[in-house]
């Protein structure tokens, strides 16, 4: 069968989202630096979407243009920890039914949301022109935000090992039970296993931390991040930051019952305080590496 150039069936798809690539590059300044903190955690029931939604507010509350990414497949619920309703999830944006102006909702603290969505098991099952879709939304993202927030699923999937791969910061979500420090280390030793042949991790040595969640006491919290960064240390040569740590606190619950931001409906909680005292942590890490790719190029490389 004769071939046609302008024939769109014969339309090299993977030659498309090269060209994508080439003409970011050359064709457009530069976009803004967007540094990536994925939020993670061995097992569910740890905190970690409340963090993710609360940090967010937080760092945008320091002067980051912040958008939150709820990036759970099966069990996405930042929209209720937030009480936010939005229409429609970043599926719908890559499986072209809405475009990325219909899918960012404004959180609150002035936080960009996009809100996740279940029916897509993997990403590894996108078609090309999904693909496109997701790289350009990045590329847009990039350009409009300075810091990106990743909820990312519990466990360690291929898509959670493959979006904290494409960040700056990783966050490990712990609390001081036996059974979530187990699942904290399994995460840890996951994410150490996706060093490339040269030995080197995906993202920079310390860039993986530690946030302890619901801890009784500071020393409490202290001796739990000890835990796992000695492990860590001695079994998987890694070295992991300490974040921080929340306090055990009586408002939490009752905000996420009321499907408010603790830092909203309780600012001066000792939970709050934490919060606070993380996203100073995290502020003074954002810009801070220079040398990594931008988040299109990143992104990319979870397709390759």
């Amino acid at each position: 069968m004769q071939e046609h150039d302008n024939n769109p069936i014969g339309f090299d798809q993977a030659h498309a989202l090269r060209r994508l690539m080439r003409g970011r590059q050359t064709d457009e300044p530069s976009p803004r630096r967007t540094h990536v903190i994925a939020v993670v955690s061995g097992k569910g029931g740890v905190g970690k979407t409340f963090l993710a939604c609360n940090l967010a507010i937080a760092l945008a509350g320091r002067g980051h243009r912040t958008v939150l990414f709820d990036m759970d497949m099966g069990l996405a619920n930042a929209d209720i920890v937030l009480g936010v309703e939005p229409a429609w999830t970043w599926v719908d944006m890559i499986r072209g039914r809405r475009v990325l102006e219909q899918v960012v909702v404004e959180g609150p603290g002035g936080i960009g949301f996009v809100a996740g969505g279940s029916g897509m098991a993997e990403l590894a099952h996108l078609s090309e022109f999904e693909r496109h879709r997701l790289l350009e939304a990045m590329r847009r993202i990039e350009s409009r935000y300075e810091v990106m927030v990743l909820d990312c699923g519990a466990g360690i999937s291929p898509n959670v090992l493959g979006f904290a791969s494409a960040a700056d910061t990783v966050l490990v979500v712990a609390t001081p039970e036996p059974t979530s420090i187990t699942d904290a280390y399994a995460m840890i030793k996951a994410f150490a296993g996706r060093r490339d042949l040269t030995g080197m991790l995906p993202v920079a040595q310390g860039a993986v931390g530690v946030i302890v969640n619901n801890a009784a006491t500071r020393r409490e919290a202290r001796d739990t991040y000890e835990r796992l960064a000695d492990v860590s240390g001695r079994f998987l040569h890694m070295l992991l930051t300490d974040f921080g740590y929340v306090l055990a606190d009586e408002h939490v619950p009752v905000a996420v019952r009321c499907q408010q931001p603790v830092l909203q409906s309780y600012p001066r909680s000792a939970a709050s305080c934490c919060l606070l005292a993380i996203a100073g942590r995290l502020s003074r890490e954002i810009g801070g590496v220079e040398d990594r790719q931008g988040l299109l190029s990143r992104v990319m490389r979870l397709f390759l």
